[in-house]
Formats: C-alpha cells, structure tokens, sequence
C-alpha cells in the first residue's frame, strides 16, 4: 500500500515534472552527448525506472528484475532510479572494477534518497584524508582485540534480551526480535545507553528511516521518504543529547568508552576535531551498517533452522560441544577460543548471505568521464554493483540454486575473489565484518542451547525495505529445549 500511495503522489505531479524534464533537457549540451553509452532504458521522465525498481525490492525479486535487463542489454545497462542516472555492473569483472575504485574515478556518493537519510557526512559519503581517518577510528573498534575485551558485555546483553522476550512465551515474531537484539547490543557497546524504554522508541525511529533510503525520493506528507526525513530528525536530536553528555564526560575526566567518545576525541590531518553534524551523520550510518546486517541474517537463521531439521540438529550439535568446553573450565561466559568453534553455524550464515544478502548492492558515484567493458560512464552518473551477479551464478558457485552450507568449508579457495561480496570487497570492505559474525554466533548459540521452534506461516515469503526479512515478521511457536 506504501507503494501504490507513492505512486499516487506521483502521477498528480508528474505534468509538472514532466515540464522540467522537457525544459531540461533541450536546454544546452548533455554530459552524455556523443558517448558511447551502454543499452539500456530510463524509462519515465525523471522517475525513471524508480517504482518498478522499488516494486521489486518490496517483493525481494530485485535480483530477477536485473537478471530481465541482463537478459535484453547484457551484463552492463544502463537505467534511471531513485532520481540518478545509474550504470549497471553485474559479474565478478564489474565487481572488481566497483570495489578497486574504478582507477580512481568512482567514490561512495549515493543516490539522492540515500544520502538524505544517512547524511552528508556519513562514512558512505566523505572521501580521502577524512574518511581514512575516521574509517580507522571505527575499525579500531571493531576489530577482533576490542571485541574480545567487550565480548562479555555483548553476551549478557543478548542472554538479557531473549531472556525478557522469551521467558514464559510460547509465541514469538522472530524478525522483530532480532531487530531488537541488535539494536540493543548497538545501543549498549557502541553508546552505552541504559536499557530503558527510550531504546524501543528509538528502535521504532531507526525502522522508520531505514525504509526510505531506496525509495522514490518524494518528500511529500504521507511518503515512505517523508516519515523517513521526520524520524531522521527525532533520531539525531536524540543522539544530539547524547554527544553532549560524552563530550561533559570527557571535559570531566571521565571519558565513557564508546564510538561517539571516539568520534569526539577524534582528530583529522589539521588536528581539528569532527564537528557535531559530522557524529550524527557518522553515528546513523553505523547504526543502519552494524543493525541491518546482523538483524538480516538472524531472522533468515531462524527461518531457516525451522525448515531444515538436519542444518538444525548440526547446528544444535556443535554448540552442545561449545556448552561443554565452557562447563569443562568452569566459566560461566563464554570465550574467544569458544566463539571459534562455530564453525560449521558460520557457514550456515554464509549460504544464508549467498542467497539473501543483507545488502543486495549498492552505488558509486562517477566523479569524472570513465570506461568500462568499452563503455562510456559519463561523470556524476551512478554505478551500481549487485551481488546476484555471481552469488547466483552456477560456474561460480556450483548447483547455485541449492542451500549447501558445505561450500563454505574452505574460507576463500572455493570461490574466486570479488563473487562472494555480502561485506563487499578490496580496500573498502566493511570494517564491521568480525563485530557482525561474533554477534549472529552468540545470538544463535543461546536461542537453539534453550530453545526449538516450528515456523507457524510456512509459505511465508521474504520482503526488502530495503533489506530482506520474512514478511509476516516470522510467528514461531517455541518448545523448551530438553538438553539442558
């Protein structure tokens, strides 16, 4: 219905559009005049090929909406959504040549609807000097040594969470569960907000922002891209609190041990600090980066392991061996050596990331004229790379089509560079890679040592706003487990 109402919208402005569209274009040159340009179509004026395109990730077909326009054009097309003119890369070639940079011709910009909701500032955004420096601030505190030290705070906050959302429950929606799993491990490692009620407000904000990064960027009373922009501003004004409190902390000599304290006590090239607007936008995006891929991947585990009573009792085998390493030393947590041993939990995430990403693609922009496959990329126009293009692809990734955690038995020899990209790839591969395993395996390990379950909506299909979850929220009906 979101959809249709966007559509609504659109067609009672599109005269009006349309107008500008004509008075645009046969006013002086093109930047695409006389390039070879790849096939493909815009579609409507201005909109483009948006609403189709936005149709088919609510409908988690967006893969087959490429895979329709691979088939007419090739590989590499041309089409015009979410208000930019885009170029099209699918395989393992476009993949290398998006990641690599493009010899130094694409950067991170996003479409207009991106960037209004993750900001100007964010790390999808900045270029250069700046965002290596802030890349590593944030690397630094992903990376595996700082997890360890945190490891035990991430797991009581998720032995709490489920204990509160399960305890005496015989019904659960796993999807929003684990969208509040996540949310509230980010709120508490990343922030240090106190658990309270503020976290589920500001749960419901975060959702609603999220479902209007890919969407027709009309902001209009009622659009799915206007009450994005609206709980945008609640959520930074109440971050915007929050950076004062750390910054009050730090000028007293008690520095909390957080990003945002990262963020304040950073400093860039000129030995100049970020300023405010820089950690709001910074800070969203960390949240959407580290929430979504994690949030993802546990609803679809949980899907999954409900449908295959072999992958779950593998599974279930594994951390029974984990629970007793740890009784075998008498901790009553568990270790970094522990974590390792769910190996056979993490290919299961990997097959489930093969097939639904949490990220489907993503964009570059083209900051100036560049080629590829003896294409011309005209600059300021979008490329986008899509992981369908070689997750799915059977001379990758044998017998494709089937679910075989297996394949991920060797790490990377089974599969060549740039085709498996849940992460991404090259030098800007997501820095949060480790922080998302260490918490879909603490998740996963204290849900199935406690509990069974039995999916209630068996046919229920997968949706993406914009990222792919069960679409009914997943009801499962839970069973004590009898082996503890």
């Amino acid at each position: 219905m979101e959809i249709l109402s966007e559509t609504t919208v659109l067609l009672v402005t599109l005269l009006a559009l349309v107008v500008a569209y004509l008075n645009f274009k046969f006013k002086g040159s093109s930047p695409s005049r006389g390039k070879k340009l790849p096939p493909g179509s815009y579609g409507l004026p201005l909109i483009g090929e948006s609403i189709s395109f936005v149709r088919a990730q609510k409908l988690n077909k967006t893969a087959q909406w490429i895979h329709d326009r691979v088939n007419k054009h090739g590989p590499v097309f041309k089409t015009s959504i979410l208000g930019s003119k885009v170029v099209i890369l699918t395989g393992q070639a476009g993949n290398r040549f998006v990641f690599n940079g493009g010899d130094g011709a694409l950067s991170l910009n996003q479409p207009k609807s991106v960037t209004k909701i993750l900001g100007k500032y964010s790390l999808f955004e900045i270029t250069g000097s700046r965002h290596k420096i802030i890349r590593g601030a944030v690397a630094a505190f992903v990376k595996p040594e700082s997890i360890q030290r945190y490891l035990g705070d991430m797991e009581s906050v998720i032995q709490q969470k489920l204990f509160k959302e399960l305890d005496g429950k015989d019904v659960v929606y796993a999807v929003p569960l684990m969208k509040k799993i996540a949310f509230n491990v980010i709120c508490g490692v990343f922030f240090g907000l106190p658990d309270d009620d503020e976290r589920d407000e500001l749960l419901k904000d975060f959702s609603t922002t999220v479902k209007g990064m890919w969407t027709v960027p009309v902001d209009f009373p009622g659009t799915v891209f206007h009450r994005a922009l609206t709980a945008r501003e609640r959520l930074c004004k109440k971050l915007s609190n929050l950076i004062g409190i750390r910054r009050r902390q730090i000028e007293e000599g008690t520095p909390h041990d957080d990003v945002i304290t990262s963020f304040l006590i950073l400093r860039d090239e000129n030995g100049e600090p970020l300023f405010e607007a820089e950690i709001l936008d910074l800070s969203l995006a960390l949240i959407i980066a580290s929430h979504d891929t994690v949030a993802v991947v546990l609803g679809l585990f949980v899907r999954q392991l409900a449908k295959d009573a072999e992958i779950f009792e593998k599974v279930l085998e594994e951390h029974k061996e984990v629970d007793n390493a740890k009784r075998g030393r008498g901790g009553e947590k568990l270790n970094w050596n522990e974590i390792q041993m769910m190996k056979y939990t993490w290919r299961v995430a990997q097959e489930l990331m093969r097939f639904d990403p949490p990220v489907f693609g993503n964009f570059r922009l083209a900051v100036r004229d560049i080629k590829f496959d003896d294409y011309d990329i005209p600059k300021g126009w979008q490329v986008f790379w899509a992981t369908s293009g070689t997750h799915m692809d059977n001379n990758i990734f044998d017998d494709a089509f089937k679910f075989d955690p297996s394949r991920f038995e060797s790490p990377t020899s089974s599969y060549p560079p740039y085709t498996y990209i849940p992460f991404g790839a090259g030098p800007r591969i997501c820095p949060g890679a480790e922080f998302a395993r260490v918490e879909i395996l603490l998740v996963i390990h204290h849900m199935i040592t406690k509990y069974r379950w039995k999916q209630m909506i068996t046919d229920e299909p997968i949706t993406r706003q914009p990222v792919p979850f069960p679409a009914k929220g997943l009801p499962i009906i839970l069973y004590p487990s009898n082996h503890v």
